[in-house]
Order: structure tokens, then sequence, then C-alpha cells
């Protein structure tokens, strides 16, 4: 094993690493990444997944110690995260989302409890903030000069926007064809932007191969353990603020009954199962939510996987709008799989003109402007809720994961031009009148 950090970078309450291929726990500061069991990218890697003495957590801290916690960025979270000092976070508010009752959004549905996680309101616009940080954290208290990612756009951005924080310097790959908007918050913040003539896994192949080379920090989600550990803590802030909103509990966190997650490489969706296997590890939920991935059908690479009851999903080749989740061969497909199963959920495969159609009513009834991909969640809801999957007094929550700015043409599509009129009463007049 390789690429080993100091002890000093494992935050207090990390006990080991445990492969999810192999079963072997690993001592934390002697492997950076993956087991070797199995150290090469692809489906079938040695995926690690980071493991706490819950007990001493439980001991050390109380829930509502962290709800009365001032800081309200996910260094709150301090005991369940694998850096030694909240300090070494970038100085941006990351997380503290708003968690909003949809009560229109549940009205055109025939539901009663309905909610939607804005993590479009992140530094960067996205979820993938939240990993994003423990990336540059973690590059920072173990030394490493450089940290690098691939990305279709979002999880880029959001290492552009952390490591100019913390005068970190960053290297981003993405593929030629990601959208201008998520080009130029890169260009921005100051990244080396390296554009692959090619599709996101070309990109993301050419970054392990750089990282290995040139000794940088890699923070791709589908190899790095750690990122999973920042993605979670949406479900702690979601638990947090269910707690909050009038619902009977003694900890001051509620898990609701049913996530609705949208699903590429498979990493934010296996962050959002971690992030309540920890809390109910602790006892500060009652019980474990059931986690619906949404997938387009023209990326359904692990929704096919679960469909057919495999373990590694066979590439696709992804041609779906939602750039976001346009993934050919998924890189967290165990954990995402494993959030699925384990959790009584299901995979939801949705056309990418519901995807579309989804921005709307997110918009319109919910005040959510999404991105393609944040918004393939609600168009799985919408699906779930006609095949009966949910029932309509369960406490649903849909996330959405990126901001619909980020992708501002497919906003425009979906919800037409402007008219024109001559700057004159009588044209008002008319157009009101005629809808023209």
């Amino acid at each position: 094993m390789t690429g080993s950090l100091p002890t000093s970078s494992i935050g207090p309450f990390v006990t080991n690493l445990r492969c999810l291929r192999c079963g072997r726990t690993i001592e934390p500061t002697s492997v950076a990444y993956v087991c070797n069991c199995s150290p090469n990218a692809g489906s079938d890697m040695g995926f690690l997944n980071i493991e706490y003495d819950y007990a001493a957590i439980a001991a050390a801290v109380a829930p509502t110690q962290i709800t009365a916690d001032p800081d309200h960025a996910i260094g709150r979270y301090w005991p369940l995260l694998p850096i030694a000092d909240r300090r070494s976070l970038p100085p941006l508010v990351v997380g503290a989302t708003p968690l909003t009752h949809a009560r229109r959004l549940c009205d055109s549905l025939g539901l009663s409890r309905l909610y939607v996680k804005d993590d479009g309101r992140n530094p960067s616009a996205s979820l993938k903030d939240r990993a994003s940080a423990i990336a540059v954290a973690r590059a920072q208290e173990g030394g490493w000069p450089i940290v690098a990612t691939a990305s279709t756009g979002n999880a880029a951005a959001a290492l552009a926007s952390q490591a100019a924080a913390a005068n970190q310097p960053s290297i981003i790959f993405v593929p030629k064809t990601a959208p201008q908007a998520k080009i130029a918050q890169l260009l921005v913040f100051g990244a080396t932007v390296l554009a692959i003539d090619g599709v996101y896994d070309q990109a993301f192949d050419l970054c392990m191969e750089a990282c290995a080379e040139f000794g940088w920090y890699n923070r791709n989600t589908g190899y790095n353990p750690y990122m999973t550990e920042g993605k979670k803590t949406v479900s702690f802030e979601i638990a947090e603020q269910l707690g909050f909103a009038a619902f009977e509990t003694q900890t001051g966190f509620a898990a609701p009954d049913a996530v609705f997650v949208s699903v590429g490489d498979g990493s934010i969706v296996g962050g959002v199962h971690k992030g309540f296997k920890d809390l109910l590890a602790l006892g500060w939920i009652a019980k474990m939510p059931r986690i619906y991935g949404v997938q387009s059908k023209l990326s359904p690479a692990i929704y096919q996987a679960w469909r057919d009851d495999r373990v590694i999903p066979e590439p696709v080749q992804a041609t779906t709008r939602a750039d976001s989740i346009s993934v050919d061969a998924p890189r967290d497909a165990v954990k995402a799989l494993n959030a699925i199963r384990q959790t009584g959920g299901a995979f939801i495969a949705v056309e990418d003109d519901a995807i579309l159609a989804a921005i709307l009513p997110l918009a319109r009834l919910g005040a959510v402007f999404a991105e393609p991909a944040g918004a393939t969640a609600f168009a799985g809801l919408q699906q779930a809720v006609a095949e009966g999957l949910v029932a309509p007094q369960e406490t649903i929550v849909v996330i959405n994961t990126g901001n619909g700015l980020k992708d501002v043409s497919a906003a425009i599509q979906v919800a037409g031009g402007v008219r024109v009129i001559e700057p004159s009463i009588s044209a008002v007049r008319k157009a009101l009148q005629t809808g023209s």
C-alpha cells in the first residue's frame, strides 16, 4: 500500500479503514486511497470505508452540543470527520443549506411532508463543496503540494473555490464539453484547467495517472474514501433540521422515511447512506431512511446493475443532458448499490424529458432552481409517487445537488424564451390579454 499520510492528518475518533471488497481492516495511516487487494481504478476496486469509535464519540459529544455549536459550516460535525483539526477546513461556510417544507409541491403530488434540501446554496453552488472542503483540509494537514480532480464541472468548481480560499494549488481535468458556466468558475478561482478532448471517464483516468506520476493529492471521489466523509454531512444536516422542525425527538435529530438522490458515479448517494449510518450507530436517529437513487435512462449503469442483481455495473455510453450525472463507467458503484440495497430503497431510471420538465415545478412550486442533475432526484420522486413507492404521510427529502445557474441553457429550454414587445402600454395590454 502506498501514498501514506502522517498520523496527525487522521481525525481523533477514526479507528480504521475497512475494504468493501475483501473485508480486511487497515490502519488509517498506512494507505492513502484504496486497498491493495485491487488497487487499479474500476468498479471492482478495493474501496475503503472510514470507521469510527462511536462509543467514544457518544461519550465525548452530545447532539445538543452540535446543535448549539456557533460554527454553522460542516466543521460543527468535527468528531465524525477524518481531519485532525476543524480549523484545517477552508474558511468558507460549506453546508448549512436550507431544508424547505415544500407545501405547494406536496399538494401537487398528494404528499404532506415533502422537504427539499437545496445544496445549490453552497459556495460554488453544488453539494460537491462538502467533499472538496475535506480534500483541501486533508491535503494541507498531510503536506500535499497540489490537489487534483477530474469532473464534469461541479466537483471541479467546488475544488477550485475551496482551494482558492485556502491558498492551495489545484489542477482540474474536465471534458471539453463541460458547460461554460462551470468552466468559468474554474478559471476565475485560479485553478489550472486541463480540458480533455474526450469524455469524463477519460478525464478521470488521466487525473489518476497524473496524481500517481507527480505526487498530487487525488480528490476523485470514486477513489479517495475520505470524500464520502464530506458528502455524508448533508445527511447530518437533514437529520438535524428535521429534528428541529416539529417532530418528536429526544436527541435533536430525526430521520426521514425516504430520501431521493440523483446518481452518476454513485459517490453522493453513498455519502448520504454513510451519514445516516453514522447517526444510527450513535443512536441519534431511530431508523434508517429508504434511499432512492435516480439515474437518467441515458446514463443507467448502476440502475441496470441493481435491476439485474449484479455487484459490478457494465459500462454504458452515457448521453444524458444532465451532464453532472453522465458517466459511462461509474467509479463508486459499490457504495451506491449498498446504499439502496441495505436501506430497502430502489433505483429509478427516468427519461431525460422528465428530468428537464422537473426543473419547472421545483422552481415554481418549491422555489428551488436546480440544474438537470439536481432535478433528476425530483423526477425520480414523481415516478415513485406514480408507482406507489412512497406513502402520502411519509416524510420525504429530495436533495438538489446543484444550482440551475450551472446550466442556464437547460433552464431556458424548458421555460421558453422571453416575449419582446414594443415600449408602449398598449403593447403591455395586448401581451397580457393574448399571451403573445
